[in-house]
């Protein structure tokens, strides 16, 4: 059953959203077209990410996605937690302290957890900071770790 998003009903509700946690995602599976896909698309066509006859001799055993590819399931996985109907439009502002602490292997399920850090009226809307931590099942680490900047405008 898919997960139930935070609503608010339009970007200045978001202001007093400081500290709310966000329902974990559901999990979503990397698979090795989703990362050639990200590879034709970014141009990054490195062995560890594309060949899995090489990558299954390198250090992980098999391929595993780009983590600007795990970076970029963010956005999608954050409209899953998130909603404001009442917004015009939804546009990335930002990053902050993007990390990667470990990999994400190919056909590895991985889900978000999240929380909004801040949210501020900005002209035109609100800027939402969000603290994202993708996980990656199985692992001790989180694959990616970092604060996204959304502007949700009225």
């Amino acid at each position: 059953m898919p997960i139930s998003p935070v609503v608010f009903a339009t970007p200045g509700d978001l202001v007093a959203a400081a500290g709310t946690t966000l329902p974990s995602t559901d999990w979503t599976v990397v698979d090795q077209r989703s990362i050639n896909t990200f590879a034709d698309a970014t141009g990054d066509h490195q062995w560890i990410h594309v060949d899995a006859a090489q990558a299954a001799n390198g250090p992980y055993g098999g391929t595993i996605a780009h983590g600007y590819l795990t970076l970029s399931l963010i956005g999608p996985l954050v409209a899953d937690a998130l909603s404001v109907p009442g917004a015009s439009s939804v546009v990335n502002y930002g990053l902050e302290k993007v990390r990667f602490p470990s990999p994400v292997p190919v056909d590895s399920r991985i889900r978000l957890s999240s929380t909004v850090a801040s949210a501020n009226r900005v002209p035109g809307g609100v800027q939402v900071a969000i603290e994202a931590v993708v996980e990656c099942e199985g692992s001790p680490k989180p694959a990616c770790v970092a604060i996204v900047v959304y502007r949700y405008l009225d």
